[in-house]
């Protein structure tokens, strides 16, 4: 069973947590500041690059961006990030 509730459509998963939530068996916890903080430098975006790449591959990334819900160029900045940081292979 899926609820709609202010455009986001919630599956059976999804809506179980915020029943949850929302009756208070779940309650937010603390982030600890430093992975705040070092949330908040991983996500600085501070240089533009320019990049050329097969209008095939941009299709099927930009395909895969809308199936994951983001903008395109959020998941490309993601995949370097990722591989940038060895978690990504």
């Amino acid at each position: 069973m899926t609820e709609k509730i202010e455009n986001y459509i919630l599956d059976e998963y999804e809506q179980d947590i915020l029943d949850r939530y929302e009756s208070g068996q779940m309650k937010q916890g603390r982030v600890p500041s430093s992975l705040v903080a070092t949330a908040g430098e991983t996500m600085k975006k501070n240089k533009n690059i320019n990049i050329r790449i097969s209008e095939n591959d941009l299709e099927s990334i930009r395909l895969l961006a809308v199936r994951e819900g983001l903008p395109y160029q959020t998941l490309i900045g993601s995949l370097i990030h990722k591989y940038a940081n060895g978690t990504l292979k």
